[in-house]
């Protein structure tokens, strides 16, 4: 790390400043272009304990960049990670104020909800199943409190920002028809979604996009975490990752995601 306790503790005020005023604050990247990963989440984690002083609950984990494309467009080697917390959840059908938000886009994906803890460093695929209660649809929503776009250089942020943006997750909404993963009579691999906005089909995409089964990713945070003495806890949601491209979303829109036998998830963005 190169960021001390300090200018950690401000980046993290920053960040909560930008979501309660609804305006992006400058690029860590550009502040701090030492910067390395480990002080990237070392900002998310301070941004997240500054939340949980303030009253949220830890309610689960989300996991991004699963897909090699998306890895090597943004120069990381692994997915990433970030925090679900209690005010971030919506119910399937939500009525979503986009006024709460500051640049909104949304990805479909599954969602583990946990039934027995899993912890590293030797967490299997198999394990991930075992210890999931069900596995069922959701959307997640993404904002960026860090400019995507810094309006003197141009520049796009990079990964470190994101990171430091709690991979860039806001909002979740959990819908369609839960399953249990050992009574499902398909492989989870090919469990499709289509997603339409306002009616329109705007991606598909199968579930083997995310590490080639979704159940990996699950499995690498819990290796992931280990090193830091964090287990996965039961009555956790685990966001698996998305294996759709980002749909960009404004106030009017309304997306569904179509899982075919396993339901749909909507959401409307008021």
């Amino acid at each position: 790390m190169t960021l001390d306790q300090n200018t950690l503790a401000r980046a993290a005020e920053r960040l909560e400043e930008a979501e309660r005023t609804r305006v992006a604050c400058r690029q860590f990247s550009l502040d701090y272009p030492d910067m390395t990963i480990e002080d990237a989440y070392a900002i998310q984690h301070a941004w997240m304990q500054l939340k949980l002083r303030n009253g949220r609950t830890v309610k689960g984990h989300k996991i991004g960049l699963t897909s090699k494309a998306m890895q090597r467009a943004v120069n990381i080697a692994e997915p990433d990670y970030g925090m679900l917390l209690d005010d971030m959840f919506h119910r399937d059908g939500a009525v979503i104020p986009s006024a709460s938000f500051i640049q909104l886009k949304i990805e479909a994906e599954l969602a583990f909800v946990l039934a027995k803890p899993l912890a590293g460093p030797d967490c299997t695929l198999f394990d991930v199943l075992d210890a999931t209660a069900y596995v069922t649809p959701a959307l997640e929503i993404l904002d960026a409190r860090i400019q995507r776009i810094d309006p003197e250089t141009g520049r796009t942020r990079n990964v470190f920002d994101t990171i430091s943006d709690n991979a860039a997750n806001a909002a979740l909404v959990l819908g369609g028809r839960p399953f249990k993963p050992a009574v499902i009579d398909a492989d989870m691999r090919r469990i499709g979604a289509i997603v339409s906005r306002n009616g329109e089909v705007e991606e598909t995409g199968l579930a083997a996009g995310v590490l080639n089964h979704p159940g990996y990713g699950v499995a690498w945070l819990a290796n992931r975490l280990h090193r830091f003495g964090v287990a996965l806890q039961p009555g956790q949601v685990i966001l698996a990752g998305s294996f759709i491209r980002p749909i960009e979303v404004a106030k009017g829109d309304t997306v569904v995601a179509d899982y075919g036998e396993f339901g749909t998830v909507s959401c409307h963005f008021g």
